[in-house]
């Protein structure tokens, strides 16, 4: 199997559901193809200006993971997320860069064409003709892999734009895979093999945090994960205030626009920024209580936190706001605050849970039936049954 996937985040250095779904697909040729950014992007942010460049250095094999080879896209036309038109462009010549390193690893019609943006939708036909394929058959072997309601996010978007982009590809391509309920049930309305499979946990490594020994002060809360826009800072901040014995450790990294001066003000907050995934199970081993906290909106109601698959694995004692919606599904074992007052009385009852409390047993089981290993094999099995493997 040969796989051009298409993806929303960089390849390195943090895993997203991307890389762990790529990295397990052992069997197949990956080329995986870093995301764009737009040619006015250094002038916001200077870190983008190597990313500019590094599409003409050709790609990179992972030391890893030698199935999969990584390159990165080339810069882009801003605005394309509010002109349908400048998507058109960008994805037209993106098509040529694609056809050039298809040739280079020897991918002609066999290959399945992996989507993660809704912007994808414009480039199957114009590749296909740059490849000399029949377009409807590469269509019908592309496959979308929707881990966000991309319509939500803010910034230099029209979300109108983006969900009628969003509708053509999941409309006319051959699978459709959601993260999500809420994105399942938008999806499956455009295309009757769309499957919901959430995010995972990479269950081998973060299980491990469950026999390791504890170590530090203690109430100690944790929250690991992207620090963005949806995470409700407000319940983070009440925390650290109803516990000024303890410590809040913040482990991530923070997206532009996320203000966190105010952990300054609060002498028991620590932010440790964004760690290798390697050292994650002995930074986690040392929490009390995994946070899992997403603001009320319409981006967190959709969400499929790795973070949350990650705690299950380890065992720890998880207390998490009612959104997103999916960790309902987990409520047997884990700690739903329906607001910020209950959210720290929450917290004082994972407190309270004996270490022999049959609740963590139940937490790693479903951490091991969340593993990537098994959302991967679905996946596969799916692509079987469809014919598109």
């Amino acid at each position: 199997m040969k796989i051009l996937c298409l993806s929303t985040s960089n390849y390195y250095p943090f895993p997203t559901r991307k890389q762990n779904v790529m990295n397990r697909m052992t069997d197949a040729q990956i080329i995986y193809v870093d995301p764009p950014v737009t040619l006015i992007a250094p002038l916001k942010d200077p870190k983008a200006q190597p990313r500019l460049s590094m599409y003409k250095q050709g790609g990179k094999v992972s030391d890893e993971h030698p199935h999969v080879t990584v390159y990165a896209q080339p810069p882009v036309l801003p605005f394309y997320n509010k002109k349908r038109a400048v998507n058109k462009v960008n994805q037209k010549r993106f098509a040529k860069y694609l056809a050039g390193i298809c040739r280079e690893n020897g991918f002609h019609d066999d290959f399945l064409l992996w989507c993660y943006s809704p912007m994808s939708c414009d480039v199957v036909e114009p590749l296909a003709k740059e490849l000399g394929i029949d377009a409807k058959a590469l269509w019908k072997r592309t496959v979308y892999d929707c881990v966000d309601r991309h319509s939500a996010y803010p910034g230099m978007i029209d979300p109108a734009v983006v969900d009628r982009q969003e509708e053509d590809l999941a409309s006319r391509c051959g699978v459709v895979f959601a993260t999500a309920r809420g994105l399942y049930e938008r999806l499956k309305g455009f295309n009757d093999n769309a499957y919901l499979i959430p995010n995972g946990a990479a269950y081998e490594l973060f299980s491990t945090a469950a026999s390791m020994e504890k170590e530090g002060i203690a109430p100690h809360f944790g929250f690991v994960g992207m620090l963005q826009e949806c995470i409700d800072y407000d319940i983070i901040r009440a925390v650290a205030d109803c516990f000024p014995e303890g410590r809040v450790s913040l482990i991530g990294r923070a997206l532009p626009g996320v203000d966190l001066s105010w952990i300054d003000r609060y002498p028991n907050v620590e932010y440790l920024g964004l760690l290798p995934q390697k050292e994650l199970p002995s930074k986690i081993k040392d929490f009390d209580v995994c946070l899992n906290v997403f603001a009320d909106n319409e981006l967190s109601k959709d969400v499929s936190p790795l973070k949350f698959y990650e705690y299950l694995a380890t065992g720890i004692p998880i207390v998490s706001t009612p959104v997103p919606y999916q960790v309902r599904d987990y409520a047997d074992c884990i700690y739903i605050a329906e607001d910020k007052n209950d959210f720290i009385k929450q917290c004082r009852q994972a407190l309270s849970e004996p270490k022999d409390s049959p609740r963590r047993a139940a937490r790693m089981a479903h951490g091991r039936n969340c593993s990537w290993d098994e959302r991967v094999a679905l996946m596969k099995e799916i692509l079987e049954r469809t014919g598109e493997q």
